[in-house]
This record gives structure tokens, sequence and C-alpha cells, in this order.
């Protein structure tokens, strides 16, 4: 994308800006989605509106088991200054994850939701192995891995990184409680065996560029990962750009930039078939606080409460906006899938992993289920009524409640990619 490519694209996306703080107006969703529509073949999956098709939620995963003149500004200065001058949810955010007791790990299995978090858990752990091994393929034996988790929250991932075998990890959050804990976790696990070195950064990534908080500002990056967390970027527009250039700007060209977000188009499908703004189960609920009929592209709001580890606002992403902005920032598009396709991608290869990390419950168990809704097993049932020759056979799946919510989720990974230099200075990306 040229320079001027860039500068074509920043106007149209600025008009998107226009009371994006939650409260955008028609014309930013116009010309934006003009701008999309013009530049791209439009998905149907991604389209967010009033028109997006019922979906039917498939059924529970069932598995066996010279002239001095005024310096001009740059561009990531004026981002940055935009960022600060709106105050938004952050605080709110920020308060509820700082106000989130640590658990251990006796209380975290006594969860409603456990084996819905250990199943996101092994989403998390299969995404970044599987981009790992496209880095470790791409690299010499024995060359540095060097990977950026943003908004890391308390260090959920720190195990991954080390089985990753990664060289140096830099963790951010915006949480200064959470990040305490991961610190903790990070020692406990070093003195255990953890051969990486870390460096923890309290910042807001939507807000502040992370490049000058570095311990080495030109450091470049193979791997940047921001699991459930980058939907809150897209407050406004400035914002998600600042979070997106924080993901692409340090990363090497064939680096990726993963992660995992509510599928906005899901989120809106279950809407319209609720026939009202709130909707949800025994273990999650989202309430609407935005325009429903024409959701702006920013700022796009909903409360999102999930059986004891969310509740705060959240904001819809807007896929195509998302990729678009990517592209000015280098990043190409490699894959987007739901919780459901990953699952039947990679559960041969993951199997093992599945049963380690107690991913799916065993239904029927020996013991009370974690489900406590009269249909929360029904499919399970039908599954074992349908191929049971044995009738001791059991199966490993996730309630119906639990279900509802992971399949929210998707995932998605960006490839960094090569670039060469306009004479005004600005990057040439080759797409």
């Amino acid at each position: 994308m040229s320079g001027s490519d860039n500068d074509d694209l920043e106007k149209e996306l600025l008009l998107a800006a226009v009371e994006s703080d939650a409260r955008a107006c028609e014309v930013q969703r116009v010309s934006v989605i003009k701008k999309i529509e013009n530049e791209m073949e439009t998905d149907p999956e991604q389209e967010v509106n009033e028109a997006a098709p019922e979906t039917v939620i498939k059924e529970p995963i069932v598995t066996t088991q010279s002239h001095e003149t005024a310096p001009k500004k740059r561009k990531h200065d004026v981002i940055e200054e935009d960022c600060k001058k709106q105050t938004g949810y952050a605080s709110v955010i920020e308060t509820h994850y700082n106000k989130l007791e640590e658990k251990g790990l006796d209380e975290r299995n006594k969860s409603r939701i456990v084996y819905m978090r250990n199943f996101h858990n092994w989403i998390k752990s299969m995404q970044i192995n599987e981009y790992i091994v496209k880095i470790k393929d791409s690299k010499r034996h024995n060359v540095p891995i060097r990977v950026l988790d943003m908004c890391c929250g308390k260090g959920g991932d720190l195990l991954k990184w080390r089985k990753a075998g990664i060289s140096h990890l830099i963790c951010s959050d915006i949480a200064a409680v959470s990040l305490d804990q991961c610190k903790s976790r990070y020692e406990t696990n070093k003195r255990n065996g953890s051969s990486y070195s870390i460096e923890l950064i309290h910042a807001d990534c939507t807000k502040v560029r992370l490049r000058e908080k570095y311990a080495d500002p030109s450091i470049k990056l193979d791997l940047v990962s921001c699991q459930f967390a980058f939907h809150y970027s897209f407050e406004s527009l400035p914002q998600a750009e600042c979070m997106i250039r924080n993901a692409a700007e340090c990363l090497n060209p064939g680096g990726y930039f993963i992660g995992t977000i509510p599928d906005a188009n899901e989120l809106m499908s279950r809407r319209n078939k609720a026939g009202m703004n709130k909707f949800g189960n025994d273990v999650y609920k989202v309430s609407f606080e935005c325009d429903t009929d024409r959701p702006p592209l920013f700022g796009a709001r909903y409360n999102f409460h999930l059986d004891g580890v969310v509740h705060c606002p959240e904001f819809l992403v807007h896929f195509p906006t998302l990729t678009e902005l990517a592209k000015k920032y280098g990043l190409k598009l490699v894959n987007k899938e739901k919780f459901y396709n990953t699952f039947e991608r990679l559960k041969l290869e993951g199997r093992n992993l599945l049963s380690n990390m107690s991913s799916l419950e065993t239904y029927p168990s020996d013991q009370s289920t974690v489900g406590t809704s009269p249909n929360d097993y029904t499919h399970a049932e039908n599954f074992l009524k349908q191929n049971n020759e044995d009738r001791r056979m059991k199966i490993g799946t996730l309630s119906k409640s639990e279900w509802e919510v992971s399949s929210i989720y998707l995932s998605f990974a960006f490839e960094k990619v090569k670039n060469t230099w306009n004479v005004d200075g600005t990057p040439k990306f080759e797409f």
C-alpha cells in the first residue's frame, strides 16, 4: 500500500471518528463502509448491520475422549494525542480487572464455567503453537524468538510461552494489579525452569505507543498476541489505530499478530433472534447500549457479563474495518475462524492436550455435572444414542450453556508483510 493510499484511507477513516466515543453518527458509518466496499470484496459473514442473518448455533462439541522549520508532527504522535483526549471507558475496564480476585486452582476448578475456560485455553495453546511453528520453520536453528503479549492480564499464558521455547517476552496490560500477579507467576515459573526473559509494561495499549516504553525500542518481534481483549480498542478510531500500530510496528516481516475476539456478526444475529437488546443464559448476559438498527463502526457498546470472570463494557469489532486498518500498518489477514472451526481443524492434532487440560467435561459423569439447565446435555445424550454400541462409552463435551458462550468467539491471524520506502519516508507495503 503506497503512502497516497494510506492517506486516502486515513482521510476516509477519520470521517468515521466523528463522535465515535460511543456516540458515532450515521455519517461515519456510511462513509467508511463505502470505502471498504469499494476496496475489498464484501464477505457476508463480516457485515454488521440491521440485516445480519439469524445464525443457528452449532451443537456443542462432542468428542470421544537543512532549512530549519517547525518540526512536523509524526503520524504516531497525532494518533497518541487523539487517544489521550478521550477518557472513554478505560478507567471502568481497568478498575474491573484490578478488582478481579486471584483464585487458586482449587477454586477455579469449582467454577460453573471451568470446562469452557479450559477449552478457551486449549484454543489459545493451539493457536500459539501453530504460529510459533511457522516462525521457527522460517528461522535458523536457535535464533531468538521475541514476543509481545498485549493485554496479558494475570499472565495466564506464561506457561504457553515457556512451552513455545521463546527467548524474550514483553507483557503489557492496563491493570497494574494484574501485572503484579503476572510478575509473581513469572517468578514462580522461573524457579521451576522458565528460561525466557521478561519485561512488564503498565499501559493502556489503546492509547499509548508501547515502543517508547520498551527496554530496547529497536527490538524486532516475531509474534504479537492479544487474547480476548482487542475488542476494547474499538471504542474509537484513534484507539483502534493505536492498538494496531502497537501490534505491527515492531513486527519482523513474516511475523504474526494473533488473537481472539467476540464475533460482532454473531452478537448482532443473536440480538436479532432475541428481538431485543438483551439476551444470554445462566452463565452469560449481553445488553446492548448502542443503536442496534444502525450500529456505529466504533463505539458500538454492549455490556458483557460472564459468570465470575467479566462484567464490563465491550465494543463490536467490524471486521472489514479491522482488516483495512491492519493493511495501513502492513498486516495481511491470513486466518479468521470461529472457535468451532478451530476445534474441528485441530482436534486430532490437539487430542492429547484436550485431555491433559481437562478442556471437555466427561459425560456421563460419575460426579455431578457443571451444567444445571434442563437441556445442557441433550446434545450429548443424542450423540450417545446414535453412536453408543457400548453402553459404558463416555464422551467429552461442553454444557450447552458454556457452548453458547464459546461459539460467540473467533480467532484471527495477520502476517506482517515486507515493505520498501516511498520518497516521503512512508512505507510501501508489498501486499
